[in-house]
């Protein structure tokens, strides 16, 4: 026994007519049933689910490696920039994996992080600067940073308090308009110097 499926175009209805109607005259132009609980039918609320992210695992390192003898203590070395050495800014954004969030970032959102340096004191300078990653499908986990060194960021020689904030969207497409999310994670702790060796 085969079935088959008749499929015909939607009802061409305004919805906002359908709210208009006081609900006792909508009721009796519906046909009758019975057994319902109330004059609604079930649903789910969560179809698609949630769509959240987390920042973890914020960086603000030197890359040097081995350095010199009169040079900071090994332990102290990445927390101590010289101004012409690379260094490591950047952070962990974490999706969830709901239905929404796995469309949106097949859709291509883009993930946007600014890197505040906010200098102690009124010697040392404060300035941001900004990197930004499009969304891929299927990826939930995305690290979101660059290497840098003090000198292109204009920093002088101080003590910094690292933090970012991020902006989550929007959508490059006529209907993606909005940013659907924002975060902050701070604060790490850096010394920029002038120190006698380079990279």
């Amino acid at each position: 026994m085969s079935t088959s499926i008749i499929e015909k175009p939607a009802e061409k209805v305004d919805a906002s007519d359908i709210l208009a109607t006081p609900p006792t005259e909508l009721k009796e132009s519906l046909p009758a049933q019975t057994g319902l609980v109330s004059d609604t039918e079930t649903y789910s609320r969560e179809v698609l689910g949630e769509a959240y992210f987390e920042m973890f695992r914020l960086t603000a390192i030197g890359l040097r490696g081995d350095i010199v003898p009169w040079g900071p203590a090994p332990s102290q070395s990445p927390h101590i920039v010289d101004s012409d050495e690379t260094m490591r800014v950047g952070t962990i954004i974490r999706f969830n994996r709901s239905p929404l969030t796995a469309l949106l970032l097949c859709l291509g959102i883009d993930i946007c992080v600014n890197f505040h340096f906010e200098g102690l004191g009124g010697a040392a300078k404060e300035t941001d600067f900004k990197v930004k990653v499009k969304s891929t499908e299927g990826q939930f986990v995305y690290w979101v940073g660059t290497q840098i060194k003090p000198e292109d960021l204009e920093l002088n020689s101080g003590y910094y308090l690292v933090s970012a904030t991020a902006e989550i969207g929007p959508v490059t497409h006529k209907c993606g308009q909005y940013v659907f999310g924002y975060g902050y994670i701070g604060e790490r702790r850096l010394q920029v110097a002038v120190q006698p060796f380079t990279d």
